[in-house]
């Protein structure tokens, strides 16, 4: 077994967070793991991209292109830029809430529009695309990457426990952050089920 994953962003947003809490819920079941980062300006609205792999005989954290199982983008114009990553046996889950960046702010560079987002990574994969932000912030913003977790926990697209994963956020988080990343993991879940 061996699985490749995606996590991409925006600094600030919970990324390699979230790479982490995989990472450790992975090694919870005994596979071999590792992370590679690449990031932008991570600070702040930078693009922040992870490789997490894992399985029996993972020695290397760089994915190949097309080889991701699953990309989970935390903002959608990451997932266009990392979409070669994708490819025919990938599934790419997408918050749709944009994150505009210094030059599209000012229109020196064209946003592109939800829609035409989805189109492309649609032709290469399955791609499930919604506004978990909103759905984040009902818990608290910084649960994101824990919720999109669940709903692709909950869709079947992670080959890790339940119980492990919720590990991976206790071994990676502070206790007191515990509670409300539980609920993010569960509101992922069940949208997941809807």
């Amino acid at each position: 077994m061996e699985f490749n994953l995606i996590i991409t962003g925006v600094g600030g947003q919970g990324g390699l967070t979230l790479s982490r809490i995989v990472g450790n819920a992975a090694m919870v079941e005994g596979y071999n793991v590792r992370i590679g980062e690449t990031l932008g300006m991570s600070q702040r609205y930078g693009s922040v991209l992870s490789y997490l792999r894992f399985g029996e005989g993972v020695y290397s954290p760089l994915i190949e292109e097309g080889k991701a199982n699953l990309m989970l983008a935390l903002e959608p114009a990451e997932a266009l830029r990392n979409a070669r990553f994708l490819g025919k046996n990938s599934v790419a889950i997408v918050n749709a809430y944009p994150i505009h960046t210094a030059t599209t702010l000012v229109g020196k560079e064209r946003y592109p529009e939800l829609d035409e987002i989805e189109k492309a990574i649609g032709r290469i994969c399955p791609v499930h695309m919604m506004n978990f932000q909103r759905e984040a912030d009902k818990i608290n913003p910084r649960t994101l990457g824990v919720l999109m977790l669940g709903y692709a926990y909950g869709k079947g697209l992670i080959p890790l426990k339940r119980e492990s994963l919720l590990e991976g956020i206790r071994l990676t988080l502070r206790e007191k952050l515990w509670e409300m990343n539980f609920r993010a993991f569960e509101r992922g879940e069940e949208l997941a089920k809807a």
